[in-house]
């Protein structure tokens, strides 16, 4: 439940917008002048604070500055009766978050609460990401806290300890290649190369001689012998990339190295051994392609000795900003400018928006957004258009109202929190792990929110 502080030397004014507040469901702290109100600042945890802006001793402004001067994470929303632009200004300038005109609609004012409580919320979600992204090790290149990673990483580690050959599915851009290169750096294959080649992007009548090798005289332009893929990566990993896109002519002469562990390079009458751990990528499904005689069923059961599925970024809940931080950090170094974090509302829309392109498209929206901001937080003006455009997730509505509502934050922290809890089967220390939370911060969120005994 968000906590308010209402403060206003008018007791009227104050015992109106509470109970206003209390049928909204909001716990109201009242106080009738800023020096109690700031005192309790240090004391109580609060989300928002209300304050009119005329009142004897410490106006509203004066207690506004001193608020975002002590605590510049809790939101302030400014009460006048005045309402003109200079006004506004005034408020917005000593620090404000909003302000509401006199007399006060409690459902509007409860609104402007609502934003302002996930405003908060959300610049907190953005600083802890922002700092787990820091400490963040362990992992090379892959980064990401929610479940469905965490699976990832467990696969990792369970498979890196073997030489057995590995199928890594998932969509374009969910960072197949990333996987596969620290499935190699954690493996005893680790001291030798690893060696990737996109079969997509080799034309037929060359990919055999890329992975196989040639001859002396094998074909017209082979003026010299060859090693292929194979060979080069001895001692460590060939990684074949959208494997299901490599002709059928060409997989049974695949499947043969794999069973015989030889190759023979083309225009060769002799086969060479190879010592190799094979890594295939797609993101095509091939057990469609298998029943449609598209892909060899052998092969593919050759390949596909352990699975590992990778998410969609729209999966992943939290980890859109977590990575998002990875990369500003990236490009801002890259192009050496003091660009530190996101705005809470450009966090908002890169978290309502389903990121089709995956890892690879955040890592482009960051590096556009890093070169075109201006500030040392990216804007919502420094992201594509497509991703500017993007409205908040919303909820059901409200009953008794048909104005919908947006779900808050809390709600969907603790709809996360309890899916986490379910993944871990009830496990809350293995939860807080994995939600980046302390075990006791988590303890106090469930029982907060009525979940188990504790």
């Amino acid at each position: 439940m968000t906590t308010v502080f209402v403060v206003d030397d008018e007791k009227e004014m104050v015992d109106l917008v509470q109970i206003g507040l209390k049928k909204r469901g909001f716990v109201v702290v009242p106080f009738s002048n800023g020096t109690d109100a700031l005192a309790a600042l240090h004391e109580k945890d609060v989300d928002v604070v209300v304050t009119d802006l005329n009142m004897k001793g410490m106006s509203g402004l004066e207690l506004c500055q001193q608020v975002v001067a002590a605590r510049n994470d809790v939101p302030v929303l400014v009460l006048t009766a005045f309402g003109s632009f200079e006004t506004a200004v005034g408020a917005i300038r000593a620090g404000a978050y909003d302000f509401v005109t006199k007399p006060v609609e409690i459902e509007a004012l409860a609104i402007a609460i609502r934003r302002a409580a996930e405003h908060r919320s959300l610049r907190g979600e953005v600083k802890r990401l922002r700092e787990v992204v820091a400490n963040t090790r362990g992992r090379g290149e892959l980064i990401g806290a929610s479940p469905a990673m965490q699976s990832v990483y467990q696969t990792i580690d369970q498979v890196s300890a073997t030489d057995a050959t590995v199928l890594i599915t998932g969509e374009s851009g969910t960072g197949k290649e990333v996987v596969a290169r620290e499935i190699h750096n954690r493996s005893k294959r680790k001291n030798g190369p690893f060696i990737a080649i996109n079969c997509a992007a080799v034309p037929e009548q060359l990919l055999e001689s890329e992975l196989f090798g040639h001859a002396k005289g094998a074909f017209t332009d082979a003026k010299t012998s060859r090693q292929g893929l194979f060979q080069q990566a001895s001692s460590g990993t060939l990684f074949l990339d959208e494997i299901g896109e490599m002709a059928l002519a060409l997989q049974p002469k695949l499947l043969r190295s794999l069973q015989e562990r030889k190759v023979r390079p083309v225009g060769s009458e002799s086969e060479v051994s190879i010592d190799v751990r094979l890594v295939c990528a797609t993101n095509r499904e091939l057990e469609e392609m298998v029943e449609a005689k598209a892909f060899r069923e052998d092969l593919y059961y050759r390949i596909n000795v352990i699975h590992t599925p990778l998410p969609p970024l729209r999966a992943r809940g939290g980890d859109v900003l977590l990575l998002a931080q990875h990369w500003l950090r990236h490009y801002a170094a890259v192009f050496d400018k003091k660009v530190v974090g996101l705005t809470a509302a450009a966090a908002e829309r890169m978290m309502a928006y389903d990121w089709p392109g995956n890892v690879r498209e955040l890592g482009n929206c960051l590096e556009r957004a890093v070169a075109l901001a201006h500030f040392e937080e990216i804007q919502v003006e420094d992201l594509p258009e497509k991703i500017r455009s993007q409205q908040p997730r919303r909820s059901n509505t409200l009953s008794g109202s048909d104005v919908p509502e947006l779900l808050t934050l809390e709600e969907v922290e603790r709809r996360h929190v309890i899916r986490v809890l379910e993944a871990c089967h009830g496990n809350r220390t293995d939860a807080a792990k994995i939600l980046g939370l302390d075990r006791k911060t988590l303890y106090r969120k469930l029982l907060r929110w009525g979940v188990g005994d504790e």
